[in-house]
C-alpha cells in the first residue's frame, strides 16, 4: 500500500524512484522464515540502503538486504532493554532525510500491534513519503503451524485479536468482556503469557467455560518451536507456575479444531 501524500507518481516503482529526501518501505517479515515473505518484501531489502530491524524480525531474513545495507537493531523484545521508540522514530527521519532508502523491518504484519502508527505519525510530520508491505500475520503463521483452522462454520463464526498488556505491562482495564468470552469466537492474545492467568480468572468469572480449549503457540517459525494444548483454566495454572516464557508468544482459546496428537510433526512434501 502506497502513501499518496508525497508518494511517488509510479507505485509499481521501486523506491529508487523516491524524491531525494529519502523513502521508508515498512516491511512485515512474518513469522521470520524467508520464504514467506512476499516478493515486493524480498525486492525492498535487496534495494534497501539502511534496515532498522526488530529483534523478532532478525536471522536469515536479513541475508537477504544488499551487501552494502547498513543494519541497525532497534531491539522491540517484550522484558528485555529495548530502543525507545522516540529512537527509531528519529533514525528513519534521520536516514530517509538523508536520501537514503530505508527498509523498517518488523515481524508478523506491521499494522497489528507493531507500533507502526507512530513511526507513520512521525514521518508524516517530517514530510518523508513511504508504503506499507504487508506480511503474515503472526497468528495466521502460528495456526498454520499448529495445523488448525482459525475459524470454524458454525462454531467459530468470529476471530478476535487482543493484546494481554497496556502501555504499563499490566492487563488493560477496559476490555471488551461481552466479545471476550464469547463461546463462538477464536480470540487471539498477544502479549499475554504474564497476564494471562489474570486475564483468565476474569473471563470464568464473567461467564466463559473454564474448560474452553487454548493453545499456546511458542516461537512459532523457529527450531525450539512449541505448542501447548490445553484449557483455559489449565493454561493458566501452568503459566501462573512457571512463569512466562522467554520465547515470543502468542495464546489461542475459544472453539479451536483439534490439533495432531501431541509430539506429531507436519510436514512439507519437498
Amino acid at each position: 500500500m502506497w502513501h499518496e501524500h508525497n508518494a511517488p507518481s509510479a507505485p509499481t516503482s521501486a523506491p529508487a524512484s523516491a524524491p531525494a529526501t529519502g523513502f521508508v518501505s515498512f516491511v512485515s517479515s512474518g513469522p521470520a522464515d524467508p520464504e514467506l515473505l512476499t516478493v515486493r518484501a524480498v525486492k525492498r531489502l535487496e534495494a534497501a540502503e539502511v534496515v532498522l530491524y526488530d529483534a523478532l524480525a532478525a536471522g536469515p531474513i536479513l541475508e537477504l538486504a544488499g551487501a552494502n545495507a547498513e543494519q541497525i537493531s532497534v531491539g522491540k523484545r517484550a522484558g528485555r532493554p529495548s530502543t525507545r521508540q522516540e529512537e527509531v522514530n528519529a533514525l528513519l527521519v534521520e536516514h530517509a532525510r538523508n536520501g537514503r532508502r530505508v527498509v523498517r523491518l518488523k515481524s508478523g504484519d506491521a499494522g497489528i500491534f507493531g507500533r507502526l502508527e507512530e513511526e507513520i505519525a512521525a514521518l508524516l510530520e517530517a514530510g518523508i513519503p513511504f508504503e506499507i508491505v504487508p506480511g503474515v500475520p503472526s497468528a495466521l503463521a502460528a495456526a498454520a503451524a499448529a495445523g488448525i483452522p482459525l475459524t470454524r462454520r458454525l462454531t467459530a463464526r468470529r476471530l478476535q485479536f487482543i493484546t494481554g498488556a497496556d502501555v504499563t505491562g499490566g492487563l488493560p482495564e477496559d476490555q471488551n468482556w461481552a466479545a471476550l468470552t464469547d463461546p463462538h469466537a477464536t480470540t487471539v492474545v498477544f502479549m499475554g503469557q504474564r497476564n494471562f492467568p489474570a486475564l483468565a480468572r476474569e473471563l470464568v468469572a464473567r461467564g466463559l467455560c473454564a474448560a474452553t480449549p487454548a493453545l499456546l503457540a511458542e516461537a512459532v517459525g523457529h527450531p525450539h518451536q512449541r505448542m501447548i494444548r490445553t484449557s483455559v483454566e489449565e493454561l493458566a495454572a501452568l503459566l501462573e507456575r512457571e512463569g512466562p516464557s522467554p520465547h515470543p508468544a502468542l495464546i489461542f482459546y475459544g472453539p479451536l479444531a483439534e490439533l495432531p496428537p501431541q509430539g506429531a510433526r507436519l510436514h512439507s512434501p519437498l
